[in-house]
């Protein structure tokens, strides 16, 4: 095992910051692009689960393992065309179609996380390394859950991801942002229960975070997600339909709002 602190000497203790919290989700809904505000959101919310959550981790045999056998993810994510060798039906070919059509990659997703850090708060112990593993499977919990990049997808997304990694500003995200959507479509629409749903699904499945990321992008998606215990996210896709039939793009939920 690598012989980073748990716990970097200089680390500061978490410090609730409501207030500064919503004034960043005010801009998140303003832009549902502006990446950057998710992480100022969750570092202004930090509370001590989150800290005992990554020590059990990084402390286990299966987190040392992974420590040094996938040390950095965006490499591994990021590397398209190693990917596209693997099997037509895997996750790895789901998840190169997915970054592809949405114009992403790991390393943009690293890159709007450091905007909000300086380099003087970044820590080189273990709690930073679990976190960074989280932030480089959030892609992944879109291609495994079925969930898109809609607004009602990522606020699903953000909910079964709360249940896998117990971050307050996850959740905070999750439900302020699904009472905007609720705001702008019609009552009937299962919004909030599509939310909830996904919260219910990221904690019976097993965490994709702690999964070796290289098995599981070259295993069949199908089998993936029964062997993770994730299913079709009903809710979300029936909200999808009733939307469309209203004549609603679930795509511009919040941009028809405005």
């Amino acid at each position: 095992m690598s012989t980073l602190p748990l716990s970097h000497p200089d680390r500061k203790k978490s410090r609730m910051q409501p207030v500064k919290a919503f004034g960043h989700f005010r801009k998140l809904i303003a832009d549902k692009e502006d990446t950057e505000q998710v992480f100022h959101i969750i570092n202004c919310l930090k509370t001590k689960r989150v800290a005992r959550a990554a020590e059990d981790f990084v402390t286990s045999p299966h987190g040392r393992a992974l420590y040094q056998s996938e040390h950095f993810l965006p490499p591994i994510l990021d590397d398209h065309e190693t990917l596209k060798q693997l099997p037509a039906n895997s996750v790895g070919q789901a998840y190169v179609r997915f970054m592809q059509s949405e114009g992403l990659s790991a390393a943009g997703l690293v890159a709007e996380s450091e905007k909000f850090k300086d380099k003087a708060e970044r820590f080189d112990d273990l709690y930073e390394w679990y976190g960074d593993r989280q932030r480089d499977t959030h892609d992944l919990h879109h291609v495994l859950t079925g969930y898109g990049r809609d607004a009602l997808g990522e606020q699903c997304v953000l909910a079964f991801n709360y249940s896998q990694n117990p971050a307050l500003g996850i959740a905070f995200i999750a439900y302020a942002g699904a009472v905007e959507i609720k705001r702008s479509v019609r009552s009937e629409v299962p919004v909030m229960r599509a939310v909830r749903e996904g919260q219910r699904n990221g904690k019976a499945a097993l965490k994709i975070a702690q999964q070796n990321i290289r098995a599981l992008l070259a295993e069949p998606l199908a089998d993936a997600r029964k062997r993770m215990n994730i299913p079709e996210p009903t809710l979300y896709l029936r909200a999808h339909e009733m939307l469309k039939a209203g004549g609603v793009d679930p795509y511009n939920l919040l941009g028809a709002a405005a």
